[in-house]
Protein backbone atom coordinates (compact mmCIF):
# COMPACT_ATOMS: atom_id res chain seq x y z
CA UNK A 1 0.00 0.00 0.00
CA UNK A 2 1.18 3.94 -0.69
CA UNK A 3 3.35 4.55 -3.31
CA UNK A 4 3.84 1.78 -5.29
CA UNK A 5 0.08 0.31 -6.85
CA UNK A 6 -0.39 -2.19 -9.46
CA UNK A 7 -3.98 -0.30 -10.03
CA UNK A 8 -3.67 0.55 -13.73
CA UNK A 9 -6.41 3.66 -13.58
CA UNK A 10 -4.67 5.63 -10.32
CA UNK A 11 -0.86 6.25 -9.34
CA UNK A 12 -1.15 5.15 -4.93
CA UNK A 13 -2.91 3.59 -2.99
CA UNK A 14 -4.11 5.44 0.56
CA UNK A 15 -5.63 3.41 3.57
CA UNK A 16 -6.66 5.31 6.61
CA UNK A 17 -8.13 2.61 7.70
CA UNK A 18 -8.68 -1.07 6.59
CA UNK A 19 -10.85 -3.90 7.35
CA UNK A 20 -14.37 -4.59 5.32
CA UNK A 21 -18.02 -6.16 5.21
CA UNK A 22 -19.53 -7.33 2.65
CA UNK A 23 -22.74 -5.78 1.12
CA UNK A 24 -23.34 -7.48 -2.29
CA UNK A 25 -21.71 -10.15 -4.78
CA UNK A 26 -18.78 -7.92 -6.25
CA UNK A 27 -17.43 -8.73 -2.85
CA UNK A 28 -17.34 -11.82 -3.22
CA UNK A 29 -13.83 -12.85 -3.66
CA UNK A 30 -12.47 -9.13 -3.13
CA UNK A 31 -8.64 -9.13 -3.11
CA UNK A 32 -8.42 -7.34 0.57
CA UNK A 33 -9.95 -10.29 2.36
CA UNK A 34 -6.76 -12.76 1.28
CA UNK A 35 -4.31 -10.49 1.37
CA UNK A 36 -5.37 -9.57 5.09
CA UNK A 37 -5.87 -13.44 6.01
CA UNK A 38 -2.35 -14.01 4.50
CA UNK A 39 -1.31 -11.21 7.23
CA UNK A 40 -2.52 -13.17 9.87
CA UNK A 41 -5.24 -10.02 10.19
CA UNK A 42 -9.02 -10.21 10.33
CA UNK A 43 -10.40 -8.60 7.06
CA UNK A 44 -13.76 -7.88 8.57
CA UNK A 45 -13.10 -5.90 11.34
CA UNK A 46 -11.94 -2.06 10.11
CA UNK A 47 -9.48 -0.50 11.78
CA UNK A 48 -7.53 2.72 12.02
CA UNK A 49 -3.87 2.56 10.17
CA UNK A 50 -0.89 2.73 12.99
CA UNK A 51 1.07 3.52 9.95
CA UNK A 52 -0.38 4.83 6.97
CA UNK A 53 -2.81 7.78 8.36
CA UNK A 54 -1.07 10.79 7.50
CA UNK A 55 1.16 9.21 4.48
CA UNK A 56 -0.06 11.93 1.77
CA UNK A 57 0.91 15.07 3.96
CA UNK A 58 4.55 13.55 2.01
CA UNK A 59 3.49 13.07 -1.35
CA UNK A 60 4.24 15.87 -3.81
CA UNK A 61 1.42 14.47 -6.61
CA UNK A 62 -0.40 12.02 -7.98
CA UNK A 63 -3.75 10.53 -7.90
CA UNK A 64 -4.26 8.85 -4.93
CA UNK A 65 -7.02 5.99 -5.11
CA UNK A 66 -8.61 6.15 -1.51
CA UNK A 67 -9.66 3.02 0.89
CA UNK A 68 -8.28 0.28 -1.26
CA UNK A 69 -8.77 -2.02 1.63
CA UNK A 70 -12.00 -0.57 3.16
CA UNK A 71 -14.74 1.55 2.09
CA UNK A 72 -14.32 5.14 2.62
CA UNK A 73 -17.74 5.41 3.91
CA UNK A 74 -17.82 2.47 6.19
CA UNK A 75 -20.06 3.00 9.24
CA UNK A 76 -17.25 1.57 11.16
CA UNK A 77 -14.88 4.43 10.37
CA UNK A 78 -17.44 7.27 11.32
CA UNK A 79 -14.72 8.38 14.06
CA UNK A 80 -11.85 8.75 11.98
CA UNK A 81 -13.63 10.50 8.85
CA UNK A 82 -13.26 13.68 9.90
CA UNK A 83 -9.37 13.88 10.15
CA UNK A 84 -9.34 12.02 7.42
CA UNK A 85 -11.68 14.66 5.26
CA UNK A 86 -8.58 16.58 6.63
CA UNK A 87 -5.45 15.83 5.56
CA UNK A 88 -7.42 15.61 2.01
CA UNK A 89 -8.57 19.63 2.53
CA UNK A 90 -4.62 19.90 3.27
CA UNK A 91 -3.50 18.24 0.40
CA UNK A 92 -4.91 20.22 -2.79
CA UNK A 93 -1.86 19.44 -5.30
CA UNK A 94 -3.19 15.35 -4.96
CA UNK A 95 -6.17 14.27 -6.52
CA UNK A 96 -8.05 11.55 -4.25
CA UNK A 97 -10.10 9.14 -6.15
CA UNK A 98 -12.90 7.80 -3.47
CA UNK A 99 -14.63 4.68 -4.19
CA UNK A 100 -18.15 3.43 -2.46
CA UNK A 101 -20.44 0.51 -2.37
CA UNK A 102 -22.45 2.89 -0.16
CA UNK A 103 -23.44 5.69 -1.83
CA UNK A 104 -26.13 6.13 0.46
CA UNK A 105 -23.98 7.86 3.30
CA UNK A 106 -21.97 9.82 0.81
CA UNK A 107 -24.00 13.26 1.60
CA UNK A 108 -24.75 13.09 5.20
CA UNK A 109 -20.47 12.04 5.68
CA UNK A 110 -19.03 15.33 3.50
CA UNK A 111 -17.07 18.02 5.02
CA UNK A 112 -19.14 20.98 6.17
CA UNK A 113 -16.90 23.32 3.37
CA UNK A 114 -17.37 20.68 0.53
CA UNK A 115 -20.02 22.98 -1.45
CA UNK A 116 -20.46 21.93 -5.18
CA UNK A 117 -17.29 19.72 -4.41
CA UNK A 118 -13.57 19.89 -4.06
CA UNK A 119 -11.68 20.13 -7.22
CA UNK A 120 -9.33 17.22 -6.13
CA UNK A 121 -11.99 15.05 -4.77
CA UNK A 122 -13.03 12.56 -7.31
CA UNK A 123 -16.63 10.93 -6.21
CA UNK A 124 -17.25 6.59 -7.57
CA UNK A 125 -19.38 4.40 -7.23
CA UNK A 126 -18.59 0.62 -7.77
CA UNK A 127 -21.15 -1.60 -9.47
CA UNK A 128 -21.25 -5.11 -10.61
CA UNK A 129 -24.91 -6.02 -11.96
CA UNK A 130 -27.89 -4.17 -13.65
CA UNK A 131 -29.53 -4.22 -10.23
CA UNK A 132 -27.08 -2.38 -8.31
CA UNK A 133 -26.43 0.03 -10.95
CA UNK A 134 -30.37 1.03 -10.67
CA UNK A 135 -29.49 1.06 -6.96
CA UNK A 136 -26.50 3.43 -6.87
CA UNK A 137 -25.49 5.67 -9.91
CA UNK A 138 -29.08 7.41 -9.45
CA UNK A 139 -27.61 8.27 -5.47
CA UNK A 140 -24.51 9.28 -6.73
CA UNK A 141 -25.65 11.78 -9.62
CA UNK A 142 -27.85 13.87 -6.91
CA UNK A 143 -24.22 14.54 -5.09
CA UNK A 144 -22.33 17.41 -5.61
CA UNK A 145 -19.17 16.84 -7.03
CA UNK A 146 -16.14 17.81 -9.84
CA UNK A 147 -15.47 14.18 -11.27
CA UNK A 148 -18.19 11.68 -10.21
CA UNK A 149 -16.91 7.90 -11.69
CA UNK A 150 -18.14 4.40 -11.63
CA UNK A 151 -15.81 1.32 -11.19
CA UNK A 152 -17.71 -1.67 -13.23
CA UNK A 153 -15.49 -4.48 -11.73
CA UNK A 154 -15.71 -7.24 -11.71
CA UNK A 155 -18.64 -7.00 -14.09
CA UNK A 156 -20.48 -9.73 -13.65
CA UNK A 157 -23.20 -9.64 -16.69
CA UNK A 158 -24.50 -7.38 -19.33
CA UNK A 159 -25.47 -3.92 -18.27
CA UNK A 160 -27.08 -1.01 -19.64
CA UNK A 161 -26.22 2.98 -18.46
CA UNK A 162 -28.84 4.32 -20.96
CA UNK A 163 -31.35 3.54 -18.62
CA UNK A 164 -30.40 6.29 -16.42
CA UNK A 165 -33.03 8.40 -15.70
CA UNK A 166 -32.17 12.23 -15.72
CA UNK A 167 -34.16 12.79 -12.81
CA UNK A 168 -32.26 10.45 -10.82
CA UNK A 169 -35.23 7.32 -10.05
CA UNK A 170 -33.93 4.38 -10.92
CA UNK A 171 -36.22 1.80 -12.26
CA UNK A 172 -36.37 -1.34 -10.49
CA UNK A 173 -34.66 -4.05 -11.05
CA UNK A 174 -36.45 -6.57 -11.83
CA UNK A 175 -37.61 -4.73 -14.93
CA UNK A 176 -36.92 -6.13 -19.05
CA UNK A 177 -34.24 -3.95 -20.62
CA UNK A 178 -36.85 -3.60 -23.32
CA UNK A 179 -38.84 -1.49 -20.35
CA UNK A 180 -35.81 0.86 -19.61
CA UNK A 181 -35.67 4.66 -21.26
CA UNK A 182 -33.10 4.76 -23.95
CA UNK A 183 -31.30 7.78 -23.23
CA UNK A 184 -27.98 8.82 -22.21
CA UNK A 185 -29.15 12.17 -19.95
CA UNK A 186 -27.73 10.45 -17.47
CA UNK A 187 -24.81 8.81 -18.38
CA UNK A 188 -23.83 12.77 -19.05
CA UNK A 189 -23.51 13.37 -15.76
CA UNK A 190 -20.75 10.90 -15.17
CA UNK A 191 -17.22 11.65 -16.09
CA UNK A 192 -15.09 8.28 -16.27
CA UNK A 193 -16.59 4.88 -16.12
CA UNK A 194 -13.56 2.21 -15.11
CA UNK A 195 -14.73 -1.62 -16.69
CA UNK A 196 -12.88 -4.79 -15.74
CA UNK A 197 -13.58 -8.66 -15.47
CA UNK A 198 -12.63 -10.75 -12.64
CA UNK A 199 -9.55 -12.27 -11.37
CA UNK A 200 -8.11 -14.92 -8.82
CA UNK A 201 -8.48 -18.40 -8.79
CA UNK A 202 -12.54 -18.48 -8.40
CA UNK A 203 -13.24 -15.90 -10.73
CA UNK A 204 -16.80 -15.88 -12.08
CA UNK A 205 -17.11 -15.68 -16.15
CA UNK A 206 -16.91 -12.76 -18.29
CA UNK A 207 -17.77 -11.58 -21.81
CA UNK A 208 -15.71 -8.79 -24.20
CA UNK A 209 -19.03 -8.40 -25.08
CA UNK A 210 -20.50 -6.58 -21.86
CA UNK A 211 -17.07 -4.36 -21.95
CA UNK A 212 -17.78 -3.73 -25.83
CA UNK A 213 -21.49 -2.61 -24.97
CA UNK A 214 -20.75 0.08 -22.34
CA UNK A 215 -17.34 1.43 -24.55
CA UNK A 216 -20.52 2.52 -27.04
CA UNK A 217 -22.69 3.59 -24.34
CA UNK A 218 -19.80 6.19 -23.11
CA UNK A 219 -18.62 6.96 -26.78
CA UNK A 220 -22.15 7.97 -27.72
CA UNK A 221 -22.69 9.90 -24.07
CA UNK A 222 -18.78 11.42 -24.35
CA UNK A 223 -17.90 9.80 -20.94
CA UNK A 224 -14.30 8.57 -20.87
CA UNK A 225 -13.93 4.89 -20.36
CA UNK A 226 -11.20 2.88 -19.10
CA UNK A 227 -10.55 -0.99 -19.88
CA UNK A 228 -8.48 -2.36 -16.67
CA UNK A 229 -8.75 -5.63 -17.32
CA UNK A 230 -10.51 -8.75 -19.00
CA UNK A 231 -11.09 -11.81 -16.73
CA UNK A 232 -8.15 -13.63 -15.47
CA UNK A 233 -5.92 -15.74 -13.25
CA UNK A 234 -4.22 -12.55 -12.31
CA UNK A 235 -4.46 -9.18 -12.88
CA UNK A 236 -1.69 -8.92 -15.44
CA UNK A 237 -3.19 -12.00 -17.34
CA UNK A 238 -6.28 -10.30 -17.62
CA UNK A 239 -4.73 -6.92 -18.82
CA UNK A 240 -2.81 -9.02 -21.21
CA UNK A 241 -6.00 -10.58 -22.94
CA UNK A 242 -7.71 -6.95 -23.64
CA UNK A 243 -8.26 -7.39 -27.14
CA UNK A 244 -7.46 -4.20 -29.39
CA UNK A 245 -11.14 -2.77 -29.71
CA UNK A 246 -11.32 -2.79 -26.04
CA UNK A 247 -7.73 -1.42 -25.15
CA UNK A 248 -8.63 2.59 -24.22
CA UNK A 249 -7.44 3.75 -20.73
CA UNK A 250 -8.60 7.22 -20.83
CA UNK A 251 -8.64 9.26 -18.14
CA UNK A 252 -11.02 12.51 -16.77
CA UNK A 253 -9.59 15.98 -17.26
CA UNK A 254 -7.29 17.22 -14.14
Amino acid sequence: MGEVTGISWTDKTWNPWHGCIKISPGCKNCYMYSDKERFGQDPFTVVRSKSCFRDPLKWKSGRVFTCSWSDFFIEQADAWRDEAWDIIRHTPHLTYQILTKRPGRIADHLPKDWGEGWPHVWLGVSVESQKYADERIPVLVKVPAKIRFLSIEPLLESISLRWMAVFGKPYAAQRKDSDRTNHLDGLRKLDWVIVGGESGPNRRPFSAEWAIKLRDECKEAGTKFFMKQMGGRTPAEGKAAIPPELNIQEFPEL
